[in-house]
């Protein structure tokens, strides 16, 4: 298993990355909280060195299996990022005495929005029928810019470098891949009671200008984590961790400190 570590503080965090990336998208965010946090950080099933994803399982579970191994001490606090944060969720949930403190940022879980009934749901849908059909047709590279334009970091896939390019396209189909977990709940993170049950206080960070289906997950899983509060990045999407560092690193900071 690979990780990378950054910072020398006291506090013991473990950092999940988002899809299509990988450890190193802590980097910003470990240099920021140094001094407060020693971040470790793993790649997750598919990506970085880890291993390959296996067609027919569940991502979430492989990576959480993953995360589970590298924890860096018997209870510390999870940090996770999009698919990172709802691998995060699952791990505090099924390992609730590793846990001490948790910070989902923009947490992909769907079904808690469609579960909720929210009407952000639909059209979300409808925005990502050029992705499915791309993907569907086996054109990787168009499903990659297609995916990128809403949850990348607002630069051009034209102007990414090609090396940037083909990592991402290269791994497209894990995107489909989690959607029996990020859309249908296969491992039944929102089951009834299992939000309501986990104790330790969880950080929901979102960006002001991320796709409207962010939000309506923050909602609904604040409405039933009994221990959640909500921060709000202004003017960032989705990668705010990468594009927005110094905002989000002041709100882990100020959450693990407390």
């Amino acid at each position: 298993m690979s990780t990378r570590h950054y910072g020398h503080g006291p506090l013991n965090a473990l950092a999940l990355h988002c899809s299509l990336a990988h450890a190193g998208e802590w980097a910003g965010i470990g240099a920021a909280l140094a001094e407060s946090v020693t971040l470790t950080c793993c790649d997750l099933i598919g990506h970085g060195t880890a291993p390959d994803w296996v067609a027919g399982t569940d991502p979430t579970e492989s990576s959480e299996a993953i995360a589970l191994q590298a924890l860096p001490g018997d209870r510390v606090d999870v940090i996770g990022h999009s698919f990172g944060a709802v691998v995060a969720l699952r791990l505090a949930l099924n390992h609730p005495g590793r846990v001490r403190r948790l910070v989902l940022i923009e947490p992909t879980l769907f079904a808690a929005a469609r579960a909720a009934g929210s009407p952000e749901v639909a059209p979300h849908l409808t925005a990502h029928t050029d992705f499915a059909q791309a993907i569907a047709a086996g054109e990787a590279e168009r499903a990659a810019a297609l995916f990128t334009a809403d949850w990348g970091t607002g630069e051009d896939w034209a102007r990414l470098p090609e090396r940037q390019r083909r990592y991402i396209a290269e791994r497209i189909h894990l995107i489909p891949a989690a959607n029996p977990a990020l859309m249908e709940d296969c491992g039944g993170l929102l089951a009834p009671g299992r939000l309501e049950g986990l104790a330790c206080p969880v950080l929901l960070i979102e960006g002001g200008a991320s796709p409207a289906i962010v939000p309506a997950i923050a909602a609904a899983l604040a409405a039933r984590l009994p221990q959640a509060r909500r921060a709000v990045v202004a003017g960032a999407g989705h990668m705010l961790p990468v594009t927005h560092v110094a905002e989000v690193a002041g709100e882990i900071g100020r959450f693990l400190t407390a």
